[in-house]
């Protein structure tokens, strides 16, 4: 093999990566984080959790990236340890779909049909409907689907091209007999694991396993235990997202580990003590791309059928090896900011996944930040201490969130988004600064109550009545941009802003008959003075409300 072969292989396997990476990349935009709220929601079930993990992995091309989902999932508490064995054993079904993909590069014969379906012959008509997509076409969507388009042909391209450069090695007897050492099981499940734990991909490794069939040397004995070792292989993406992560995280890709393990040396044990007594004649043969599929198929199917009845089993093993003695986990959070763990880092890979999770805790945001104004307004008419720190401790509690969501926000940005979700990352980072600001003015109508406490002044009656009115329109108007945020709807904002437009003709109805009070007597000046500011502070509460809402005018 010379030089130029060597580098033609070199750059055909660039290619490869490079496209099931922009393939994978597209697919995920394309189901715009849908995917893994499905997998969010998942049930109890583990037939169930089977099915799903099957389809969600086909779908994004990729069973590490499926499993890193669960670990960050078990993680933020939003799914049970329990519901993650089905979803993981279909996790490793679904990959096999990416091996049948590649396995249509050795197809053969010269009949039409089957030359059709030959990437050769389509990949190239992809390549050109992906570019005009990606380049003519505005729609995201459309882009998307391009990307996708683009991705399949430079990855069938590069299969394409390490399969021409080793197809000379078949004459070279050193690269048969460094092949023949594999078939030593536990040296050929070695060589496996640690090509997929180095690409963490047993898609991309059993893709460069078809790809050198091309050579026409490999026999099914040498890939055999290869393909069970990229399988175990696999498991070292999702052990390594489950650093740092919490207990039930780390079960989870210990769960994942357990599963290949104990699915492979049942498989292992009793192919070769068959083999032993009744010799399979296949053996001996030359492996084809598609007979890697069918390896690969037929060992996780195998796994899954026997290991699903003894799921529960899988979890009690996963517990054992992580148990609650030997974690370091960091303090359980308030429940006024355990909403914070669904934004976990692992989401990172999934922006529209991300945008989701910052989205739901953003809710919780807002809901606290009503809460703060809600528990201001009632100090006007009802003063506690008690009270008034608990409007203090939920203005500290939405800064913190204001911090965290902002730094995850952040961090959502520096990945390639859709115009879609780009959209919805501004629409969140106005909101956030406009929930904080909410509470800093529900804190300031506090301070300002707690003034006519101290200096023992007190509201004249008509005061009372007319405060009443406006706090019950501001809380009305809390209440349509909450339920805006969950559900927008014209209806509902142009009720806001009917509010709003009340709001400011009773603020200077409020501010004239105070004016009055006072030249009758009725009212002191310095009843005045607070008074402007708790109008002033129940304004700009609702002006920030009307902010979110048409921060998400489309």
């Amino acid at each position: 093999m010379d030089l130029l072969s060597i580098l033609t292989l070199v750059g055909g396997l660039a290619l490869f990566l490079y496209g099931m990476h922009v393939l994978g990349e597209g697919l995920s935009k394309l189901s715009g984080g849908r995917m893994e709220t499905v997998l969010s929601k998942m049930t109890d079930n583990p037939l169930k959790g089977v099915l799903l993990g099957t389809g969600i992995t086909a779908i994004i091309q990729s069973s590490s990236a499926t499993t890193v989902m669960v670990v960050g999932l078990v993680n933020s508490g939003i799914m049970q340890l329990e519901q993650t064995v089905g979803i993981i054993m279909g996790a490793n079904i679904g990959t096999t779909v990416t091996s049948w993909i590649l396995s249509l590069s050795g197809i053969q014969g010269s009949n039409l049909f089957l030359t059709l379906l030959k990437p050769k012959a389509f990949s190239p008509i992809l390549a050109m409907v992906g570019i005009v997509f990606l380049m003519f076409c505005k729609s995201t969507r459309k882009k998307d689907i391009g990307n996708i388009f683009l991705g399949f042909a430079v990855l069938m391209f590069g299969m394409d091209t390490m399969s021409s450069a080793v197809e000379p090695l078949k004459d070279i007897p050193e690269f048969t007999n460094l092949f023949l050492a594999f078939s030593n099981p536990i040296l050929g499940m070695l060589a496996g694991t640690l090509l997929t734990a180095a690409l963490q991909s047993s898609s991309a490794s059993i893709g460069i396993l078809q790809a050198l069939c091309a050579s026409g040397s490999i026999p099914y004995s040498a890939v055999f235990p290869l393909i069970l070792g990229q399988n175990i292989g696999t498991c070292i993406t999702a052990l390594l997202s489950s650093i740092g992560a919490n207990v039930n995280a780390r079960r989870a890709a210990f769960i994942h580990l357990y599963f290949n393990l104990i699915g492979t040396a049942i498989f292992i044990s009793g192919f070769y003590l068959i083999n032993y007594f009744y010799p399979f004649s296949f053996l001996t043969q030359i492996v084809t791309p598609a007979g890697i599929a069918i390896i690969h198929s037929c060992f996780n199917l195998f796994a899954t059928i026997i290991l699903l009845p003894f799921s529960n089993k899988l979890v009690n093993l996963a517990c054992i090896s992580v148990s609650e003695k030997s974690t370091s986990d960091l303090q359980e959070l308030p429940a006024s900011l355990s909403a914070l763990s669904n934004m976990d880092k692992r989401f990172l890979d999934n922006p529209s996944f991300a945008l989701a999770q910052c989205r739901k805790t953003i809710s919780v945001m807002l809901e606290l930040a009503k809460e703060a104004s809600n528990e201001a307004l009632a100090l006007i008419f009802d003063y506690s201490g008690q009270n008034a720190a608990h409007v203090e401790n939920l203005e500290d509690y939405v800064d913190k969130y204001e911090n965290e969501i902002n730094d995850y926000m952040f961090k959502i940005s520096l990945s390639a988004l859709s115009e879609t979700d780009l959209k919805e990352l501004s629409v969140m980072q106005h909101s956030v600064g406009h929930i904080e600001r909410i509470t800093d003015y529900a804190l300031g109508i506090a301070i300002s109550v707690r003034k006519i406490e101290k200096k023992e002044l007190a509201f004249s009656k008509e005061a009372k009545k007319e405060l009443e009115q406006f706090c019950s329109i501001v809380r009305s108007l809390l209440d349509d941009t909450s339920n805006y945020w969950e559900t927008p709807d014209p209806l509902i904002a142009n009720d806001a802003w009917q509010l709003e437009n009340e709001l400011n003709r009773m603020e200077k109805k409020i501010m004239k008959n105070h004016k009055n009070r006072v030249k009758r007597g009725k009212c002191g000046v310095d009843m005045g003075f607070i008074l402007s500011d708790i109008l002033s502070g129940l304004k700009k509460v609702s002006e920030h409300s009307l902010q979110i809402i048409d921060a998400m005018q489309p």
